[in-house]
């Protein structure tokens, strides 16, 4: 659903919480996005769509513009091979979060790859926000997606990594295991005012905030809104002073 162009508050910042999903077609398109947000939005997602269209060229500019970036990239491999694609992208400078699947070895061998950088957060996928129980169940998961959750929360505080990212509806089982410093990363956010697309499990900023996320993924009601800038300045209208 579109939201009504207005102009942005002047007493309404990017607030740091937010991080806006650049998933469009191209860079230009990206390109596009970030200079008709303006001071709204200061941090920004580059997933895999853009990852093949110059995405770590702008992820390094926009770390240059002061902006911070978070790659989406969902690393998942062998642990050699992890470990030295994690090397590669800490050693770019190009990120501040960077994302892995929450196995075991995935996790550990991306700390490996890591080693003492300091700049680049990880934080390991447990479950996709799109697949619901019985998505989960037709994959031969044992566990429901709560507990295969929690258990991946647990994997990934033993491998070091500093967060994971996992469903609005999670967030608060993030929160009570990883503790006050622990990254807890929430896609499938949808004001009341949006559409929920293809996310199964949805809920709002404040929502999501109040459950204990530290951070929250925000696209389309932003990216697809006539006035993006608008649309960014009133997610963050709604979630000051959480």
């Amino acid at each position: 659903m579109p939201v009504p162009h207005a102009d942005l508050e002047p007493d309404v910042r990017a607030d740091p919480r937010l991080i806006l999903a650049l998933d469009l077609p191209s860079r230009a398109d990206a390109e596009s996005m970030v200079e008709r947000l303006g001071d709204a939005v200061s941090f920004y997602k580059i997933g895999l769509q853009l990852l093949a269209g110059g995405g770590m060229e702008m992820a390094k500019d926009l770390k240059r513009r002061g902006r911070q970036v978070f790659l989406d990239w969902k690393l998942h491999d062998i642990g050699a091979t992890v470990e030295k694609a994690t090397a590669a992208i800490v050693a770019s400078g190009a990120c501040d979060l960077l994302t892995v699947h929450a196995e075991p070895q995935v996790m550990a061998a991306a700390v490996r790859g890591r080693a003492g950088a300091v700049g680049a957060k990880i934080i390991g996928v447990t479950v996709l926000t799109s697949l619901t129980e019985a998505d989960v169940k037709e994959l031969g998961y044992g566990l429901g997606i709560e507990a295969l959750i929690e258990r991946r929360i647990r994997q990934a505080i033993d491998a070091g990594i500093d967060g994971v990212v996992c469903s609005p509806h999670e967030a608060a089982i993030a929160r009570r295991i990883g503790g006050p410093k622990f990254l807890v990363v929430t896609p499938g956010v949808r004001p009341d005012w949006a559409r929920a697309d293809d996310q199964a499990r949805a809920a709002t900023p404040a929502e999501t905030l109040a459950a204990g996320a530290s951070h929250f993924v925000i696209g389309r009601p932003v990216t697809a809104a006539n006035d993006p800038r608008a649309a960014a300045g009133r997610v963050s209208a709604e979630i000051a002073g959480l």
